[in-house]
């Protein structure tokens, strides 16, 4: 996610819900909430903390000075129905690594600043899945998020051998990441972690140690996964990483399926997860669906390519004969995911007659070819490489991981209206749901 008002620690609202308690109240956006029960609200954990009691004293103050008292009687848990501008309601804490494969360390100048921000917020773990590492927080903050159960949590482990977790991410608090995760063990939250592999650096053995270790805190650890290293074209002056290539996967991936065989039998999971990226990179098939044990990190891209294509297949079968549309369409995607999206569009063409799907990978220049994701393909790159082809298109269809959360911008801030008219065509923006791209073709059927 992108953040906004980062260093806004005032708790202005900036939503009130429609039929919430707060507008039934009278409470107005700009409107700052003060306390609640006479304790002042820090941040967000706070809030939802302090608002689930079934009787409140909130304290507002409007934008003229006034300060308001309510007296609230409601079913616990139930929520107020207010957001604020900041959704922390607390400035965000950065992260005080130097990690030796951090993507943030090799984005190139002149970007929007936000992007150059490195969370490493318990919270954000909390309310919206991002990782953290743990390095970064107080014993008063471990026990805050074992006093308020603050759970699931994701954790960057990278690894359990603490000088190694030194070294590698540069901090020498970093060590003590398994110690910290024995005692949220004890408290019995649920904890979902991630592993950046380095090779040379944290996989082979280290990584066999990593999993041992954390296979034995299962099931409060529900899943590991294991991502590769992501190298852009500026990283001068940085640690000398090698990038993953055919070999390197698919020596990861038989040391992660001998895992996944030996923990299956020994705890009742496959528990480890590579990511996508090591098949596209092997070109071996993915795991059967059943096999990704409910996605549980699909967020972190394990799983996505199976989780559609099986999206797509249900849609598909839903389709009873061959549907008639004569359009043409070009579905752009990055360069790793080029032979998955030519299967899926195969597939697509054959249910709906006259359909024509070019699937054509862009090759990411702006920060460099060895990345290969959608998601990082920036406005200039996919005009660029587009503009030769748009000639008689009904449109191009993207992935809306393209772009910014929530907003119609590339990460380059091109605008996707300003795209559209350089390329002279429509952009389709769709989510990764098989539901979601069918119904564009299928809409064109019913017009």
């Amino acid at each position: 996610m992108e953040l906004k008002n980062i260093n806004e620690s005032r708790n202005i609202i900036q939503k009130i819900d429609k039929g919430s308690i707060a507008e039934e109240l009278g409470i107005e956006l700009g409107d700052i909430l003060l306390s609640i029960n006479n304790e002042k609200v820090k941040d967000i954990i706070d809030y939802k903390f302090l608002v689930s009691d079934d009787f409140l004293l909130v304290k507002i103050q409007k934008p003229n000075g006034d300060i308001w008292e309510f007296e609230i009687e409601k079913d616990y848990d139930e929520d107020l129905g207010i957001s604020f501008s900041n959704p922390l309601i607390d400035k965000a804490k950065s992260c005080r690594n130097k990690c030796l494969f951090c993507f943030i360390d090799q984005l190139p100048p002149n970007m929007r600043e936000t992007l150059y921000f490195k969370d490493d917020d318990s919270r954000l773990s909390f309310l919206q899945g991002n990782f953290i590492t743990l390095t970064n927080m107080s014993e008063d903050e471990i026990e805050r998020i074992i006093k308020y159960k603050l759970s699931p949590i994701n954790i960057s482990v990278h690894t359990t051998n603490p000088e190694l977790r030194i070294k590698m991410l540069n901090n020498k608090n970093a060590g003590n990441v398994y110690e910290i995760l024995k005692r949220f063990h004890k408290a019995k939250l649920k904890v979902n972690c991630q592993i950046v592999l380095v090779p040379f650096v944290n996989d082979g053995a280290e990584l066999l140690r990593t999993i041992n270790d954390l296979s034995k805190l299962y099931p409060t650890i529900e899943s590991v996964a294991v991502v590769p290293v992501g190298i852009t074209r500026y990283r001068e002056g940085l640690f000398d990483v090698t990038p993953y290539d055919k070999k390197l996967s698919d020596e990861l991936l038989d040391i992660a399926e001998s895992l996944q065989r030996e923990l299956l039998g020994k705890i009742g999971t496959r528990f480890i997860f590579p990511s996508d990226e090591f098949y596209c990179l092997s070109k071996r098939e993915v795991p059967l669906y059943k096999e990704y044990e409910g996605f549980p990190q699909l967020e972190n891209g394990v799983g996505l390519m199976k989780s559609f294509e099986h999206e797509i297949d249900a849609e598909l079968a839903k389709i009873k004969t061959q549907m008639c549309t004569n359009k043409k369409y070009i579905l752009a995607t990055g360069t790793l995911a080029y032979d998955f999206i030519s299967k899926l569009a195969s597939k697509i063409e054959e249910k709906f007659k006259d359909l024509s799907l070019q699937v054509i990978p862009i090759v990411n220049h702006f920060f460099g070819e060895t990345i290969t994701v959608a998601g990082l393909i920036t406005g200039e790159d996919l005009v660029g490489q587009l503009k030769e082809h748009t000639c008689d298109l009904d449109g191009i269809i993207i992935p809306k991981s393209m772009l910014k959360r929530d907003e119609d911008v590339f990460l380059d801030d091109l605008l996707l209206h300003e795209a559209e008219e350089k390329l002279g065509a429509k952009i389709i923006v769709s989510n990764v749901e098989g539901k979601a791209l069918l119904k564009i073709f299928e809409e064109e059927v019913n017009k």
